[in-house]
């Protein structure tokens, strides 16, 4: 059976660093037979959580391109997070479409339960600790911790200008191994 992967690239540059690991993980993970949709969501109306508790009843009652994504997240087996670290964590446009989640309150989440995540960072420090993408990492595993599902891999590193990821092989290669487990055929 054919795992169903959904990558959500919370970059604003479509060929950003980010978004190249993000597509090197999505190109393995499909060359490895998994189904692969990646959602750009920079310019997607993604619109913050109104805390109207609407959720606790039935679906997000907010009328935005969500509606679209929550059936794909459902959908999916795995869900790779991809982003470029901003101000000590991940990108805004990611954590609306994150925050968003909330929205699946009326059924305890069950639609996230148990899925399988990756996450793919780029950011322009010479540090996980000082660019804050350990902040992005922890955020991440106690939101899978949460809906006890696995955090297969992480991929990160510093890639500070547009094109870097392209000149580390390393890091491509990391992203593809991370494809490939997610699909279910890695180590």
């Amino acid at each position: 059976m054919s795992v169903n992967m959904l990558v959500l690239n919370g970059s604003p540059r479509k060929k950003g660093n980010s978004a190249t690991l993000a597509a090197a993980l999505a190109g393995a993970a499909a060359a490895a037979g998994a189904s692969v949709e990646t959602l750009h969501l920079h310019g997607m109306d993604i619109r913050p959580c109104t805390a109207c508790e609407g959720c606790k009843k039935g679906p997000c009652i907010i009328e935005d391109d969500m509606r679209g994504i929550y059936p794909r997240l459902a959908a999916a087996d795995a869900i790779v997070l991809a982003s470029p670290v901003y101000w000590f964590t991940y990108s805004a446009q990611l954590k609306g479409c994150v925050d968003r989640w909330y929205g699946f309150q009326a059924t305890g989440w069950k639609e996230l339960m148990g899925k399988r995540f990756g996450l793919v960072l780029a950011y322009g420090d010479t540090d996980l600790y000082t660019s804050g993408g350990v902040n992005a990492i922890h955020t991440v595993e106690t939101m899978v911790r949460f809906l006890r599902g696995q955090l297969v891999g992480v991929v990160h590193g510093t890639l500070g200008d547009v094109g870097d990821a392209e000149q580390r092989p390393d890091l491509l290669k990391a992203a593809g191994e991370l494809g490939r487990k997610l699909a279910g055929t890695g180590t």
